[in-house]
């Protein structure tokens, strides 16, 4: 198991340069292509439409750890979307509407805990399930229509900066905090690598492997709410699709970030360093005005040669 998080060691050092040989090569392709890729304020702007990616990718790379998927993530911030702005519109309160998408993203992760703990339906078909409940009822609830008319308030948190810094990348920079503290600081953590690693062991040991697998997808859950929030606030809207394929997104972010998909073998930065590199390549891409299932197909692609690179650099 490795438990890496800004100390240096030979594991880590060896896997940095896979994910930033990618980040690099796109750099420098699109900075070629397209003029106004590499200046400042493109650069801020990648981060800041990264943070929802972000929010979404930290807690998938430890739903990936657990040997796991969640397919419905896309989805669910898509209906916690829908019941932010309409709590917001019906009360005034950005509070009362912050707590609804909470309660909607945490309430799917832990149905989709539920239904891989405790009645063990494998993750690939449980939380498609989920995201098909998700999806309809974002579609239900808004009649297939856009819920507009979000206050200033709400548009403010993706739009306003705190100390010269934009909101989105100060809540990414705190979220990408406690997540390496949870995950390398505490005995949470330490199961979530014992999940994917040796999840026997955490059994004979006492430890509630049921419980744990359902914190986990609690965790995507909630955090999926939250990123709800910045979702809003960036459309000034909310739309029954809006978030459908970001699940795919953040999946490709972890896996061009090094976490395996077996063993328990992940690491935040490396997803921070995906979530970058998918950014680039999407930011990239719209300056290049190329449609959205070319940009789908490359970032297929940029998977494929990043987990390519790896597998070259490890028999090196």
């Amino acid at each position: 198991m490795t438990k890496p998080c800004a100390v240096a060691t030979p594991s880590l050092l060896a896997r940095v340069p896979g994910v930033a040989i990618v980040l690099a090569i796109l750099f420098v392709v699109l900075g070629l292509t397209s003029p106004s890729f590499a200046t400042p304020a493109n650069v801020a702007n990648i981060l800041v439409q990264s943070t929802i990616l972000l929010l979404l990718a930290l807690p998938m790379t430890l739903i990936i750890m657990t040997e796991g998927l969640d397919l419905s993530m896309g989805a669910v911030l898509t209906f916690a979307s829908i019941a932010l702005a309409i709590t917001v519109l019906a009360t005034g309160s950005v509070s009362l509407a912050l707590l609804a998408a909470l309660v909607v993203g945490s309430g799917f992760g832990l149905l989709n805990g539920w239904l891989v703990a405790a009645l063990d339906i494998p993750p690939f078909i449980a939380t498609l399930g989920t995201l098909g409940i998700a999806q309809g009822l974002s579609l239900v609830a808004t009649d297939g229509q856009s819920v507009v008319g979000i206050p200033r308030s709400i548009q403010v948190v993706y739009s306003g900066s705190m100390l010269g810094i934009p909101i989105p990348i100060v809540i990414g920079a705190v979220a990408f905090a406690l997540l390496c503290l949870l995950l390398y600081r505490t005995r949470f953590g330490t199961y979530v690598f014992a999940l994917g690693g040796n999840r026997e062991a955490l059994r004979l040991a006492g430890v509630p492997v049921r419980r744990m697998l359902i914190a986990v997808y609690a965790l995507g859950g909630a955090m999926a709410g939250f990123a709800a929030l910045l979702m809003t606030g960036r459309m000034s809207a909310a739309h029954p699709t809006a978030g459908l394929g970001l699940e795919f997104d953040a999946i490709a972010a972890v896996a061009v970030g090094g976490t395996s998909f077996e063993r328990g073998d992940g690491w935040l930065i490396g997803t921070l360093l995906g979530v970058v590199t998918v950014g680039v390549l999407r930011n990239g891409l719209n300056l290049l005005a190329l449609p959205s299932s070319v940009q789908v197909a490359c970032i297929g692609a940029l998977v494929i040669f990043a987990l390519f690179v790896d597998g070259l650099r490890s028999r090196a």
